[in-house]
């Protein structure tokens, strides 16, 4: 049965966006309060901000909770210094003719947004609540926003939504697993990946391989942001004896599946593909829906993690 959810995950998905269409999320207009990244203030200094604070010896592992001014009820810190000195690179001069390389290639080949100085990735993009919001907030003509789901319904949905302009926005049908598909960017040529509760909907077994390549497209103080669901939130814990697929791992009664995850699970995903803790916290809320009388305990992880920036070299 599992092998059913992974074989059909295609068919169940794009069964949900036909039954939802774009009425089933809201536009997260959150978003620009949780990752300022991308507001529009934030992408003229965002190399020069890294450059200055790469002349530290290290790198901010969280951020107080006073800048997370969206996590009202409760938000829990693992908080701790990340030091260059610690982690085990390729030797500078490797870096550095690799990094010009790659820069050749990107000036060489023409892609989707190959004008554009900076450029935001959405993985799981569904409908476009993430990405409808941000170009509606961000009129730079310097950015470019890509926009990928599993589902070629939603990424129908996407194309065909008035908001959407091919000048700015390329939405592409993508599988996050399918190790033999590319994305239509080059390596070492994005600012920002957004991950919006989509890792916990693949198999945990390829979520690594996942991420690495994601963090491959990263420019080098690019950073990869992510919100998902966290160990227990109410929806786990809902869950029938008979919809769990392996250990936090379940399947939905539409034939979906969710993980669940904890922030260590999550460290260890994005430090393997060699990113750098920026922020890792939990998000605790009580949320309460007067009409049904319900109070529900939600639990998520937001992550922020900074592909290292190249050693100079002499």
């Amino acid at each position: 049965m599992p092998v059913d959810y992974e074989i059909n995950a295609n068919k169940y998905w794009n069964d949900f966006y036909k039954i939802h269409e774009n009425g089933f999320f809201k536009d997260r207009h959150w978003l620009f309060t949780e990752f300022p990244e991308l507001a529009p203030s934030q992408n003229q200094n965002h190399l020069k901000d890294l450059l200055s604070e790469n002349k530290g010896s290290e790198v901010p592992a969280c951020r107080s909770s006073e800048d997370e001014s969206g996590l009202i009820i409760e938000a829990q810190h693992s908080c701790s210094s990340v030091s260059h000195g610690h982690k085990t690179q390729p030797s500078p001069v490797e870096e550095n003719v690799t990094q010009k390389l790659r820069h050749l290639e990107i000036c060489a080949d023409e892609f989707p947004g190959s004008s554009a100085t900076y450029r935001i990735l959405e993985v799981g993009c569904g409908v476009g609540n993430t990405v409808f919001p941000i170009l509606q907030t961000n009129n730079d003509p310097r950015l470019f926003v890509y926009c990928c789901d599993f589902s070629s319904t939603a990424v129908e949905l996407v194309q065909t939504n008035s908001a959407y302009d091919p000048s700015r926005c390329f939405a592409f049908v993508h599988d996050l697993c399918d190790e033999d598909k590319s994305y239509p960017v080059p390596g070492d040529s994005l600012d920002v990946i957004i991950l919006i509760f989509v890792l916990s909907a693949i198999i945990p077994d390829k979520m690594q391989k996942a991420i690495n390549r994601l963090s491959r497209l990263l420019k080098p103080g690019g950073m990869m942001l992510l919100r998902d669901y966290g160990r227990y939130d109410m929806a786990q814990l809902r869950f029938k004896k008979g919809q769990c697929l392996s250990e936090n791992f379940y399947v939905r009664g539409d034939g979906t599946r969710v993980y669940f995850f904890t922030q260590d699970e999550l460290d260890a995903l994005f430090t393997t593909a060699g990113l750098e803790k920026v922020q890792n916290l939990v998000d605790r809320r009580l949320q309460v829906n007067r009409g049904k009388q319900l109070t529900m305990y939600r639990v998520w992880i937001q992550c922020k993690y900074r592909k290292p920036l190249l050693s100079s070299t002499s």
